[in-house]
């Protein structure tokens, strides 16, 4: 298939796989398998990005594909987690920053992370990106060798507190964001995309510490949820993104989240115990993930395509469908004229020289 310039977009519902592309333009073969009534998204990183003008036309390109539009996201947390930092981006610090400005200012740390979430938001939706996977919500026990200063604090109340401000300033500037990692990845040390990370704990101490961010006020905010690849035998014998008791019983039923549930990477090393692709993609969406993300390998996500049909029910969609951002034109120079913009990003600004 050859794509054209300013062909109509191909009329389709958004399907429950989202997939990654390999740099800064389109391929023939991606349009094409963007196409697939399987996919729903887009997931970008630092590799997708040159410059302003270049992802403006990339994101463009995506949305111009179907209708509705794909959603294009990115984890684009701050920090070392920030897929885009030069050419119409600030650098946002990390959210541990955050915390410690908590233990000095509970005030000055709260606006703060709304200051945080506004920029972040705005400069996304200004370059065509529709949502980010942020806030991590796991808490900094000090252990966790991919958590680290990604956490807010140790206090899940904090954390919860933290989280809220940031997700309001995301709100204000016309984005959702997806909390992870369910039920709480800070206290499992191993780095899931290369181990099966495995908690020891009990039900009850993750309930209390872990998944109190979720069960705060901050938890009917969320457009998302993301487990985590990491196991808990002595709750679940399957990983939490697998697991219908950590999704359906507690995320869903107790919890009452009513967003969309994302897989993690389903080419990560915590998804292998599973099988193989289509095994975790099954096994990801009957625990109960609305959408399955397949990243940086392209020969898992042409191998999904061609063997998995999942019976999608409709809420499933309602809810992916209710995941896009309003409408918005892609233009970071407009956001120069708007006062609010400027103050956050000043803010913003101050945090990164504290913390350097």
């Amino acid at each position: 298939m050859t794509f054209q310039s300013g062909s109509p977009a191909t009329v389709r519902p958004l399907g429950p796989v989202m997939l990654d592309v390999a740099g800064l333009a389109l391929t023939d073969e991606e349009r094409e398998r963007l196409l697939d009534p399987l996919v729903g998204g887009v997931i970008l990183f630092a590799r997708n990005f040159r410059d302003s003008e270049q992802l403006r036309a990339l994101t463009a390109e995506i949305h111009a594909l179907r209708s509705p539009a794909l959603i294009i996201a990115v984890d684009h947390e701050g920090g070392r987690v920030q897929r885009f930092r030069t050419g119409g981006f600030t650098r946002i610090p990390s959210m541990r920053c955050l915390g410690r400005l908590w233990e000095r200012d509970h005030v000055a740390a709260l606006e703060s992370a709304r200051c945080a979430g506004y920029v972040l938001a705005a400069e996304l939706l200004a370059h065509g990106v529709d949502l980010s996977f942020t806030p991590v919500l796991d808490l900094d026990y000090g252990c966790s060798r991919v958590v680290g200063d990604r956490a807010f604090h140790r206090d899940p109340l904090v954390v919860a507190a933290l989280a809220q401000s940031l997700v309001s300033g995301m709100a204000e500037a016309g984005m959702g964001c997806v909390g992870k990692h369910f039920p709480g990845h800070g206290y499992a040390e191993a780095d899931s995309h290369v181990e099966i990370p495995v908690d020891e704990r009990e039900f009850e101490a993750i309930w209390a510490e872990d998944i109190a961010p979720y069960r705060h006020r901050l938890g009917r905010q969320l457009a998302g949820v993301m487990p985590a690849h990491v196991l808990y035998p002595r709750v679940d014998p399957n990983p939490a993104g697998f697991s219908r008791f950590w999704l359906q019983d507690i995320l869903r039923g107790r919890v009452g989240f009513g967003g969309v549930i994302f897989s993690d990477d389903l080419t990560m090393e915590g998804a292998t115990v599973v099988g193989d692709i289509l095994a975790r993609a099954r096994a990801a969406f009957s625990a109960g993930c609305d959408m399955v993300l397949v990243c940086n390998r392209p020969d898992l996500a042409v191998d999904l395509l061609d063997r998995w049909a999942p019976d999608i029910a409709a809420e499933s969609r309602a809810r992916i469908e209710a995941l896009r951002s309003r409408p918005h034109a892609a233009d970071p120079f407009a956001l120069e004229l708007h006062p609010v913009y400027r103050q956050a990003r000043d803010v913003v600004a101050g945090l990164v020289e504290d913390a350097a």
